[in-house]
């Protein structure tokens, strides 16, 4: 294979973790079944189902965000919250935690072309760095960023990805960057921050309709074409 470069001034790609480049599985909703027990919410009862309903919908979106949603008091969501990332680590920790398959060539590939390549979350902090290195992925991206890491606001708002601007310096216009994901929400973070690229991929959340409805230009089966779209050979 010769060398590649970048089809477009694509400089930056913020790319979500799980379901994009890390195996859901499930997790999610088994991190929140734990949660929602801790918090007195009977498995498989009307409000239970409810809840799940909504936690599918908001895939993507800032879980501390979805917990204000579910419940009624701060107390109460910054308690599910710390259930939820309780709950996840343990899965984490069990051994449930998988690259999809691509992902890991596709940074590498990405990184050795020259652009900078930025992982980020909905989970928190503590979570995300507990993912990396279950996967060995300390040295595979150039940053990983969490909503804590842009001011606290998650997706859907823009403020990940131009966090991730402004923390590398990579990009000069925000329209050279590519941000991508499995979610609605993950496509409406990269619309409103002005990216010229804003991917929607198969794997995870959300359906080819959902990502165009909420603002992907493209919608591949998976991270492993994001070469093949963002690279020249």
């Amino acid at each position: 294979m010769g060398d590649t470069a970048p089809k477009q001034d694509t400089r930056l790609v913020v790319l979500d973790m799980a379901g994009t480049t890390v195996a859901d599985d499930g997790l999610v909703e088994r991190a929140f079944d734990h949660a929602a027990g801790e918090l007195g919410v009977v498995p498989g009862s009307p409000a239970h189902r409810e809840m799940l309903d909504y936690v599918r919908t908001t895939m993507g979106e800032s879980k501390i965000s979805v917990f204000r949603h579910l419940f009624p008091s701060e107390e109460q969501a910054q308690r599910g919250n710390r259930a939820f990332e309780t709950g996840y680590a343990e899965l984490v920790g069990a051994g449930h935690c998988a690259p999809l398959p691509g992902a890991e060539d596709t940074i590498r590939e990405l990184r050795k072309a020259g652009l900078t390549v930025v992982l980020t979350t909905g989970f928190s902090g503590p979570t995300q760095q507990l993912i990396i290195e279950a996967l060995g992925w300390q040295q595979l991206a150039d940053l990983a960023l969490c909503p804590a890491d842009a001011g606290g606001r998650g997706r859907p708002y823009p403020d990940l990805a131009l966090a991730a601007l402004l923390r590398t310096g990579a990009a000069d216009d925000v329209r050279q960057l590519a941000v991508v994901g499995d979610t609605g929400y993950d496509m409406r973070c990269g619309a409103s921050a002005g990216a010229g690229v804003v991917a929607g991929v198969l794997t995870g959340a959300h359906g080819a309709e959902r990502l165009r409805a909420d603002g992907a230009t493209q919608v591949l089966g998976s991270v492993a074409e994001l070469p093949e779209l963002l690279l020249s050979r």
